[in-house]
């Protein structure tokens, strides 16, 4: 066959060829009129997202800040499209508006499926609407507010207080942040199952649930963070590396949870129902729920209450180093409250402690961002358009100004080493 002959297939396959290549380059003028990391034909920002792999949260508060609507897209080859914004508009639309196109989906269900199961923070529908009810039910109960503050006072006065009192009489340096880990497990474990688990004193071992826990919340935080999710499930099916690091911290948890609530029912049923703890695990066992998705929501409160708890209280406390005028005032507004007996509701009456509270979270919130996946094709109110089985991410960055937003530099690496600090005893006139 001639070159002639050939021709015209290859003017076609160069069309071809040529066709292919205007539908990409239309693809990525489309994406990159929104803001967003550095995009390219079929790898989208794959670069730029594996060069800040680990610093994503400090990577996303930059590139919002630098746009006009608070919103950037982020599209990369191996992953879903991903919506990421701090609009308030666009938040109150997935949260309240439209509610229903954006629940959490299964892709997110099944980055967290292994670790927390069916618990609470990992459904969507009717079973997320029943642990909700449950959970806010009992939570609410004055019998649980009441074993809630017993807890923390215990924990506090018989605990925490005596090892910051050592250490003082010693001048010693201590990680407060990881003071403030153990004492948040140490609580949740006793609200949550009835038992403690982790001691106090820094120059003991972390318990082994508390290392199962870490070793399980890093690698399916991993999992989302992996520039290409192929790689993770690759791993799990073959049971190697990670994933398989992740399946005995998995089993080491769920086989000290399931011990827990086999003792609390054999208790229940020798000590008769009237008699059961106060715990929020003996409510639960009470109130008909199978035995996964107790075990699951246990989990999830676990996980959710230590980690939360310990970021909050440790950026409260290097915020107020930082203010003395304020911790002043707050040392005035506790004085006064040691005249009266500490209970739920005189709690109410700190006030200047909760505006600081709330204003740390502002600043270092504990859940920086939150993700939803869409249902069907939408637009957000700002314009940004969402495809069905994008990943809608929202992101917490507060304006000062509408020309100024706030910008937190570095905020993950101010507590990647710990917060250490030195204790000592206050001034009597203080």
């Amino acid at each position: 066959m001639s070159l002639f002959s050939l021709q015209p297939w290859f003017l076609v396959l160069l069309s071809m060829i040529l066709c292919v290549f205007h539908v990409i380059s239309c693809e990525f003028q489309r994406v990159s009129k929104f803001s967003g990391p550095p995009t390219f034909p079929i790898i989208g920002c794959l670069i730029s997202f594996y060069k800040n792999r680990h610093r994503l949260l400090d990577w996303y508060t930059e590139l919002l800040a630098k746009s006009a609507t608070n919103t950037i897209v982020v599209n990369r080859i191996g992953a879903r499209r991903t919506v990421v914004t701090a609009n308030p508009e666009n938040v109150e639309y997935m949260l309240k508006t439209n509610f229903n196109n954006f629940p959490k989906g299964k892709p997110f269900t099944e980055i967290l499926g292994d670790f927390l199961g069916y618990g609470i923070f990992n459904v969507d529908g009717e079973l997320w609407r029943t642990q909700r009810k449950l959970a806010s039910h009992e939570f609410t109960a004055n019998s649980m507010r009441e074993f809630v503050m017993s807890t923390m006072k215990d924990e506090v006065e018989n605990r925490l207080l005596p090892v910051l009192e050592s250490l003082a009489k010693t001048s010693q340096v201590v990680d407060l942040q990881e003071l403030l880990r153990r004492l948040a497990f140490n609580m949740i474990c006793k609200v949550s199952l009835g038992m403690n688990r982790c001691c106090l004193d820094p120059s003991s071992s972390v318990s082994p649930l508390a290392k199962a826990f870490d070793m399980a919340s890093e690698i399916s935080a991993g999992r989302g963070a992996a520039p290409l999710f192929l790689v993770w499930k690759v791993k799990k099916w073959l049971g190697i590396g990670s994933e398989r690091r992740l399946k005995d911290a998995v089993d080491a948890v769920h086989e000290y949870v399931e011990e827990i609530m086999h003792d609390k029912k054999k208790a229940i049923i020798e000590k008769g129902e009237k008699n059961y703890g106060q715990d929020l695990l003996s409510r639960l066992m009470l109130s008909g729920e199978e035995e996964q998705v107790i075990r699951d929501m246990m989990i999830s409160l676990i996980m959710a209450g230590r980690d939360t708890t310990s970021a909050a209280m440790t950026w409260f406390f290097w915020l107020i180093s930082r203010h003395p005028e304020i911790e002043q005032e707050l040392v005035m507004e506790t004085n006064f409250m040691n005249e009266k007996v500490l209970d739920y509701e005189s709690l109410k009456e700190l006030k200047l402690l909760k505006a600081c509270l709330c204003e740390s979270m502002r600043l270092y919130p504990p859940v920086a961002w939150d993700s939803k996946h869409a249902i069907t094709n939408d637009i957000l109110p700002d314009g940004t358009p969402v495809q069905a089985g994008d990943r809608v991410t929202r992101f917490e960055i507060r304006p000062v100004r509408s020309d100024q937003p706030v910008f937190v530099p570095l905020l993950t690496a101010h507590m990647a080493g710990g917060l250490k600090v030195l204790v000592r005893q206050r001034d009597k006139l203080r």
